[in-house]
């Protein structure tokens, strides 16, 4: 707090505030996991631009949700990792709603990007024989430019909304994270203006490329039950389902976390899905595809063999 004005200064986060002697432990695990999530995340970013067979729109914007991916979870969990180990769990108000601004421009990037991969998915199981000539590298290059672009305008204009409220106190959250909600709540300051205002905006840039996800994966499945051969349904169906694992995970996590039915009563279920968000679900993107893509295997033993030739 501001002794002169009574103004809040600095949050306290204190998600990790019970976990006495599990400290060292989480912190390990979660040191882990980020750096397993950076590495996969760089790896796949690395392969596809190196890689000549990985040149297609369904890896190009594969690599820029890797991008996302490393954005994200860098703006939280070294900060985590930083609390659980010095147990200092302040964050000044400016790293705070800038902490909240990349989270929030990344994951609403990452909306847009996993809509645009299931239409990508769309035309090359519906529609094959026109999918070159339907999406190149030119309006690949113009959709990925375009998520990245909402993302961060819609959310600068939360975060200007953010910079004129008041914090007067108190100034604890309960969370991992600079998070809307907890700021919204120890705001000071009229309140239906960005309640409104992300209500809408989380609407159009969430549910609506979910909505639409939801409508390709109708007409993907109704194409490929048409498929006449048991072996031409697996393969049609294995070019899509790495992304609808991926899409499945995040939008599920999502959804729980920032759509429940009374908030008081699951909190601590909350903050667990909180740290499944912002942790686990940025490791999934690099295992799923890495496990179940051909591709990505032809390229990671390219990589592998050259390297070793290389060394000889």
């Amino acid at each position: 707090m501001d002794p002169e004005n009574g103004n809040v200064t600095e949050f306290l986060l204190v998600g990790f505030k019970n976990l006495h002697s599990f400290r060292t432990f989480v912190f390990i695990f979660l040191l882990l996991i980020y750096i397993f999530t950076l590495s996969g995340n760089l790896l796949i970013i690395f392969l596809v631009a190196t890689n000549a067979r990985l040149r297609s729109p369904m890896y190009f914007f594969l690599s820029n949700l890797s991008i996302s991916e490393v954005a994200f979870t860098t703006n939280i969990v070294p900060n985590m990792l930083d609390n659980l180990l010095s147990q200092n769990f302040s964050i000044s108000l400016p790293r705070c709603l800038t902490q909240y601004y990349f989270f929030s421009s990344t994951a609403t990037t990452e909306c847009l990007l996993l809509a645009i991969m299931s239409y990508d998915r769309y035309l090359a199981i519906c529609r094959p024989l026109h999918y070159f000539s339907l999406i190149n590298f030119q309006l690949c290059c113009q959709t990925a430019m375009c998520s990245w672009l909402a993302g961060l305008t819609i959310s600068m204009v939360t975060l200007i909304l953010l910079c004129k409220s008041n914090f007067c106190g108190p100034n604890i959250i309960d969370n991992f994270f600079c998070d809307l909600s907890p700021l919204i709540e120890l705001s000071c300051s009229d309140k239906l203006v960005i309640e409104m205002e992300s209500f809408v905006f989380a609407s159009l840039l969430t549910l609506l490329p979910f909505v639409f996800i939801i409508t390709t994966y109708i007409m993907i499945l109704y194409n490929i039950l048409k498929i006449p051969s048991a072996t031409g349904r697996k393969k049609a169906f294995s070019t899509c389902s790495s992304h609808l694992v991926v899409v499945s995970t995040y939008y599920g996590t999502l959804i729980t976390m920032y759509v429940a039915p009374s908030r008081k009563q699951i909190f601590s279920i909350s903050k667990a899905l909180s740290l499944l968000y912002i942790v686990v679900t940025p490791l999934l993107n690099p295992i799923v595809y890495s496990l179940r893509n051909k591709e990505i295997h032809f390229a990671l033993n390219s990589i592998t063999k050259y390297f070793t030739t290389a060394n000889f």
